[in-house]
């Protein structure tokens, strides 16, 4: 371990020095740029709302830290769910246009704004960041940044921060997981889920009932004690199984999942929504299913849920770190799965690695639920060609077809880029 710390630690040292670290550090923090510097970088732009091809790779002006925050020279970004949404315009107030999303990456410390303490240039770091993640470089507040531990590549630590910390604080902090408890999750297959299963398996006796499409059941059986079929009658088979139902639901889907969500539930249950990927059937925004989505949505009578004995919770991780203000409760959150990857019993499950330029494939994968784990743009990675035929420009995928998870059992899953 001893030699693969000095060896990072070594590459960090390679890496500063090509890529201007020292330069920064001898100009000082937050230092002005000289006259006539091209101080560019690669970024994906989101131009307007809308499909794939509203995204591109441009050049844009580099950031410089302000006060608080690091500046990051990015070497991976994840990619989320909630990427598409905002692609689409699928949000809550979203921001204006044009735009560089993305909501977390790792990398290494380039520059230190004013105040900073706690952080060196060369430190390899992962962290949250309100957009503008998929980029070469970003600044982000100092709160929201977090050391690699030596033994974790920058792949890994791109795919830990939304979905370890999601499946954390869903399980701990909002439905006090406990020994002997029972869980049904949604997307077993997806990073949360497989988030969720490891954390699960950290606490003894713990069931945890999984959905996922059926062509990932091979890979992702051994994660979690029961696996079903996304379209199968998965509320008998849970009952079936356990009659009384299950502690925990979470569920990242919404519609009509809702109602058998909280059909689930034993008394003092917990059903926590945490997404709406059901909203999303097309390549754009479609006002259709969204009303359909939460026409199925079960109304929920708060008498009954008293008389029943159950809790309905929500949960938004970037809507409580970046509007709720709570970075000193996940900085603490963040310290616990550390500590839990250290002793090696929590580790990311990368998918796969796609240049930025390669943004839209990644993303039709995502959609089209291809994914086991987390998908990472890798920065310095050239595109390679992945398909005879490149779709993305014009795909439509699911817009004709509301199962949009993928259910065909012989539906090939895209190359793995490593």
């Amino acid at each position: 371990m001893a030699k693969e710390g000095a060896q990072r630690a070594e590459e960090t040292e390679q890496m500063i020095d090509k890529e201007g670290g020292r330069e920064a550090a001898e100009g000082g923090a937050g230092s002005s740029l000289r006259a006539g510097d091209a101080k560019e970088m690669r970024a994906v732009v989101l131009s307007a709302f809308g499909g794939l091809n509203k995204l591109r790779v441009s050049k844009k002006a580099m950031p410089e830290p302000q006060e608080g925050e690091l500046k990051i020279r990015v070497k991976a970004c994840g990619l989320n769910f909630i990427d598409l949404m905002v692609r689409q315009g699928n949000i809550d107030n979203p921001p204006k246009t044009p735009l560089v999303p993305g909501f977390e990456c790792s990398g290494i410390v380039e520059a230190l704004g004013d105040s900073v303490k706690g952080f060196e240039i060369g430190d390899r770091v992962m962290a949250f960041v309100n957009y503008n993640a998929w980029a070469e470089v970003v600044c982000t507040p100092v709160e929201f940044v977090y050391k690699i531990p030596d033994d974790m590549s920058f792949s890994e630590a791109a795919a830990f921060p939304m979905n370890f910390v999601t499946a954390y604080m869903m399980l701990f902090e909002v439905a006090n997981l406990r020994e002997g408890m029972s869980v049904l999750v949604h997307s077993a297959g997806g990073g949360v889920g497989q988030a969720v299963a490891q954390l699960c398996s950290t606490i003894p006796n713990v069931t945890v009932f999984g959905t996922a499409s059926s062509f990932k059941h091979e890979a992702i059986k051994n994660s979690v004690t029961h696996l079903f079929d996304r379209n199968a009658d998965y509320v008998q088979e849970v009952k079936r199984i356990s009659v009384d139902g299950v502690d925990i639901v979470l569920d990242c889907l919404c519609g009509e999942n809702t109602g058998k969500g909280l059909s689930l539930l034993k008394p003092l249950g917990t059903y926590i929504l945490y997404g709406s990927s059901n909203m999303v059937t097309g390549e754009t925004k479609s006002f259709f299913s969204f009303a359909k989505s939460w026409w199925q949505v079960e109304k929920v009578n708060p008498i009954k849920l008293y008389e029943e004995n159950k809790v309905i919770a929500g949960f938004s991780l970037l809507n409580l770190l970046f509007k709720q203000n709570r970075g000193g409760l996940i900085k603490g959150v963040m310290d616990k799965l550390l500590n839990l990857y250290n002793s090696k019993k929590i580790k990311p499950v990368v998918d796969s690695l796609w240049a930025l330029e390669e943004v839209k494939e990644a993303m039709q994968r995502i959609h089209d639920r291809g994914n086991i784990g987390k998908l990472i743009l890798d920065v310095e990675k050239a595109p390679t060609p992945l398909m005879a035929n490149d779709s993305t420009e014009t795909s439509e995928a699911g817009e004709e077809e509301e199962d949009h998870e993928g259910d065909n059992e012989n539906k090939e899953r895209m190359p793995f880029i490593q």
